[in-house]
Formats: structure tokens, C-alpha cells, sequence
């Protein structure tokens, strides 16, 4: 099992950046895909970007001015988020799954991490 925690976010004017940290503990790590999610109030929620073994893979609204990484031997992976706009303001989760593929769909995400609240202000 793995136990994820995330860290950063907070209140941000548009156009700055924000960095967000997911933290894993517990099993391996190295061979998951962890993604993050976003959702807005009223709105469902929504895919962000995920991080696999072999591969990174972006939504259309975030490509070009987010970046995930990760480092296995510190079992993180961070989600910088530059040129923030207005509509970027949400609950940011992490989330991850083991059979280190990765996909967009919430649903195939075993695991969560509690959501922390980003906020551009126009």
C-alpha cells in the first residue's frame, strides 16, 4: 500500500508559479504512475498531468505551463505550475496507481492523497 501526501499551494496573483509536492510512503514507489487532479467548486473533476516510469503526459489546459518530475530515492513527485491563470484555481489531489501505466481516468487511481487548495487571483 502506498500512502501519499501532499504539500504546497496556497494563494497566488496570475502569472506567478506555485509548487506542489506529492510525498509517498509505505512500498514501492518507483514503478507508479502518480497523476494529479484538480477540481474546481461546482466543477467535476478534472485530469492534470501524470508522471509513469517511462512517460509524462499533460492536459491540453496545462501543457506548456506545467511540469511534473519525480525522484524515486525521495519518493516525490512536484507539479511546478508557472504563468497561473485565474481558472487554475482549485483542489489540487494527487492520486496513484501500481500498475505503473498511467491514464488520465480518476477511476483507475488506487490511491489518494487529501487535497490541498490553489488560488489565482486575477
Amino acid at each position: 500500500q502506498v500512502r501519499l501526501t501532499v504539500s504546497g499551494g496556497g494563494l497566488v496573483q496570475a502569472g506567478g508559479s506555485l509548487r506542489l509536492s506529492c510525498a509517498a510512503a509505505g512500498r514501492t514507489f518507483s514503478n507508479h504512475a502518480i497523476a494529479w487532479f484538480r477540481q474546481a467548486p461546482g466543477k467535476e473533476r478534472e485530469f492534470v498531468a501524470f508522471i509513469s516510469p517511462s512517460r509524462t503526459h499533460y492536459s491540453d489546459s496545462v501543457k506548456d505551463r506545467f511540469a511534473i518530475s519525480r525522484d524515486n530515492g525521495k519518493k516525490t513527485v512536484d507539479l511546478q505550475m508557472n504563468s497561473l491563470k485565474p481558472e487554475d484555481t482549485a483542489v489540487y489531489y494527487c492520486a496513484g496507481e501500481s500498475s505503473g501505466y498511467g491514464t488520465v481516468h480518476a477511476d483507475r487511481y488506487r490511491y489518494w492523497a487529501q487535497g490541498t487548495q490553489v488560488t489565482v487571483s486575477s
